[in-house]
């Protein structure tokens, strides 16, 4: 009886031939596609995806996959293997990087986002995960670091939100915040969302883990204390 034993991680290794000359059965498990950069491109519609947000009774709970094209930044890693079969797994890989973190940062000293992040005081906008989901984004748009600006900020925690609450009213509250009472710019800003999601790849699904890793790079950093959990 062959024995089933977990694999160690390697990247992009084609599955050989046993010694015994019959071929090795694979199984594929395949995970979401991790970031990619792209330039800005013209806006075109949102494509439907159904199931795309998750419960959020505690933040990122229940994650539900959407089915976004398989793109070249990820790779394959052998999970497991078992006699004649070997189950595949394709791995999401990031590529946040230190400038996407000091974006953000820079973000955070911006008046009005200071006013905004102040205002969230339950955090139905604006929580750790959300946050962590504007630096993953950052990371996939394809800017220059100086071309971040306060509006690609609440851009990308405007989608951060259509991702991942089940209440859509509390992000509407981003727009006093940018344009007072103005709201003939609202069409202009969801030009520019359609023309960010674009840049993306339309790789707007981030998981728990990779948000739990851009929180690790600098763990003291003030707004990863913002955690519902933790609300009285």
């Amino acid at each position: 009886m062959a024995n089933c034993q977990p694999s160690s991680q390697f990247e992009d290794q084609s599955p050989q031939p046993s010694s015994s000359g019959h071929p090795l059965e694979v199984t594929v498990n395949e995970e979401s596609p991790g970031p990619s950069s792209a330039p800005w491109a013209s806006s075109c519609p949102l494509p439907l995806c159904p199931g795309w947000k998750r419960k959020w009774s505690v933040a990122f709970q229940e994650e539900v996959e959407d089915k976004t094209a398989a793109e070249a930044e990820d790779t394959w890693v052998v999970e497991s293997l078992c006699g004649l079969k070997m189950k595949l797994k394709r791995h999401q890989v990031s590529v946040v990087l230190p400038e996407h973190h000091e974006i953000f940062k820079r973000m955070l000293e911006d008046p009005v986002i200071k006013r905004f992040l102040a205002w969230d005081k339950n955090l139905k906008v604006s929580d750790k995960y959300l946050l962590s989901m504007v630096i993953a984004y950052f990371s996939r748009a394809g800017l220059f670091s100086w071309q971040y600006q306060r509006i690609h900020f609440f851009i990308a925690l405007y989608l951060a939100n259509d991702m991942e609450e089940d209440n859509q009213a509390p992000k509407q509250s981003i727009f006093p915040f940018l344009y007072g009472k103005n709201r003939a710019q609202r069409p202009s800003f969801h030009r520019l969302r359609f023309q960010f999601i674009r840049s993306m790849g339309w790789k707007t699904r981030v998981t728990r883990e990779e948000c739990e890793k851009i929180q690790a790079f600098d763990p003291e950093l003030w707004v990863w204390g913002r955690d519902r959990a933790l609300l009285p």
